[in-house]
């Protein structure tokens, strides 16, 4: 396993993360502990997770996912082993009512008891990483590539960076980063950062895949020039790129069957592109899921890979992808697909 600097830290983490937001909904806890067990053994060291999981997000299964991990850790004493990432839930009325009447905000009143309920659920006193999950302000994420300017009121980020700094200096966690953010967010919370003496963020986990290829654009740079690296979520874009959708020949255990609002990365467009990247992968005998991850983990811009699995067929062969190794012609390939098909699922 490959292991790469966290920002602008002395964290090394797995270039593979452990995502984890089917635990608690189409994974068990006994099953999600056998993914922890077996990743923590295959030398990833990297966990993510969420207030929000298990997904689709509701409220009999909100927090599921970390305690989860939370009884993990318990029962194995291996805290010290790992580098534990989660995220705190921004607002959202209408979908996450259940998390702070989905008025959450980046301010004092919900993030300090927020903090407190995830380590609570995870057993244990600190993070490693402490993640906003998506903005606070209206803007353009999940899925969104227009930007639609409106007037809204969101907490001051000096505000949000003053009470994170509150929480390293208390030793609840030790790092920041963002998520679901874009190049003028990134870029404003490190402007404050360094004006006023406060944390700057250390990771970015955004989208990132060969269909979604969008943190090129404006955030590529950043992560190079600010050491914001990304930390790349739906890899495969929901399984899509493994190609057992193509054809209508998903299996009914698995997520788009289940889930068929999940709909970002199956319209007309992403799955014309995943039909060539998946007849790639097989004229050139190898495995698609892994190409696609493959592909993830060769961007020089990468932290880590966040990956996800439903069984431990498809985690080991997600985890597998970090010993292989595109060639030159491999990759231009791959570069003709995307100028035919240039991001098909933002």
């Amino acid at each position: 396993m490959q292991y790469r600097t966290l920002g602008n830290t002395d964290t090394k983490v797995s270039l593979i993360c452990l995502g984890s937001m089917t635990w608690g909904e189409q994974n068990s806890e006994t099953e999600g502990h056998a993914q922890l067990d077996y990743a923590l053994d295959q030398g990833i060291n990297f966990i993510d997770t969420a207030e929000l999981y298990a997904i689709p997000a509701k409220a009999d299964t909100y927090g599921r996912t970390e305690e989860i991990i939370g009884t993990w850790l318990k029962a194995r004493n291996n805290r010290d082993q790992v580098v534990l990432a989660s995220k705190a839930a921004g607002p959202g009325k209408g979908w996450v009512d259940h998390i702070r009447n989905g008025e959450s905000r980046f301010d004092r009143v919900n993030l300090e008891p927020a903090l407190d309920a995830t380590l609570n659920r995870l057993q244990t006193d600190y993070l490693d990483l402490y993640q906003l999950h998506w903005p606070e302000r209206k803007t353009n994420y999940f899925g969104q590539l227009g930007y639609v300017h409106t007037e809204d009121a969101f907490t001051p980020i000096e505000e949000t960076l003053g009470i994170l700094q509150g929480f390293i200096q208390a030793g609840k966690i030790r790092h920041i980063g963002l998520s679901n953010e874009t190049p003028w967010g990134v870029m404003k919370f490190l402007q404050i950062a360094d004006h006023m003496g406060l944390p700057r963020v250390v990771s970015i986990q955004n989208p990132y895949s060969l269909l979604n290829r969008s943190f090129e654009i404006g955030l590529a740079e950043i992560a190079h020039r600010e050491q914001v690296g990304l930390l790349a979520y739906s890899p495969l874009g929901f399984g899509v790129l493994s190609g057992k959708y193509l054809d209508g020949a998903g299996k009914p255990e698995d997520r788009l069957s289940r889930f068929p609002e999940y709909d970002r990365y199956s319209n007309a467009q992403a799955l014309a592109a995943t039909q060539e990247y998946v007849a790639l992968a097989r004229s050139l005998d190898l495995n698609p899921a892994q190409m696609a991850l493959a592909y993830v983990n060769s961007r020089p811009f990468l932290t880590s890979n966040i990956i996800g699995a439903t069984s431990m067929e498809q985690l080991q062969e997600n985890i597998a992808s970090a010993e292989m190794q595109l060639t030159e012609e491999t990759l231009e390939k791959i570069e003709v697909i995307h100028r035919r098909h240039p991001n098909p699922a933002p």
